[in-house]
């Protein structure tokens, strides 16, 4: 009996095996979210600058190392801003993904000032890191992620930011791997990112 049909045809085999385990890893494939959508490829983001509580510069790079859960809202949020971080700092104390770490980005730059920041953020968690800046500075991080900041005018002068509620979840490499959208809920959450972080995709 000639073998080399036989081999060819397992060499063939196992070839294909190769590139459809490769084609999945690079697809995303098996890392099946309840809550939110894992994107097929990572996107890069693009450069930003923009200032931490405390005033200094944090830009991409400060998003390397640790995957990060990204939030955008403003002191002033009635209602899903404050829900949402109160889901995130559950999910801190959970230790879902405990590496992360939650960046919280203002859209208010007029009235959330540093030391607003520090106390609105610290009424849920002293570990989330809070961002501000312009509105220019804020643009390129705003168009990476599709996300939109609108100040709405109020009758009588006042004013409220009509916002992204997306939550985004960055991987080690400071890119974009999956979003999920409201209404948020702890356990399906933290399910996905338990699964995240087993299949080694932060």
């Amino acid at each position: 009996m000639n073998r080399r049909p036989v081999l060819l045809l397992l060499s063939l085999g196992v070839v294909a095996v190769a590139a459809g385990a490769l084609l999945a890893h690079l697809l995303g494939a098996g890392v099946k979210l309840q809550s939110g959508t894992w994107l097929p490829r990572p996107r890069t983001l693009a450069e930003f600058r923009l200032q931490d509580m405390s005033g200094r510069d944090f830009d991409l790079q400060n998003l390397h190392g640790h995957p990060s859960l990204l939030f955008f809202g403003f002191t002033h949020c009635p209602d899903v801003c404050p829900t949402t971080l109160a889901t995130l700092a559950q999910l801190q104390r959970q230790a879902a993904l405990p590496a992360a770490e939650v960046v919280f980005v203002s859209i208010d730059p007029e009235r959330d000032t540093s030391a607003a920041l520090h106390a609105y953020l610290g009424a849920f968690s002293d570990r989330f890191i809070g961002l501000r800046g312009d509105r220019t500075a804020l643009a390129p991080l705003l168009k990476s992620l599709n996300a939109i900041a609108v100040r709405e005018d109020l009758p009588g002068g006042g004013y409220t930011m009509d916002h992204s509620a997306t939550l985004y979840l960055l991987d080690s490499d400071g890119r974009l791997v999956a979003v999920f959208s409201p209404p948020f809920s702890t356990a399906a959450l933290a399910a996905d990112l338990h699964r995240a972080d087993a299949a080694r995709r932060l």
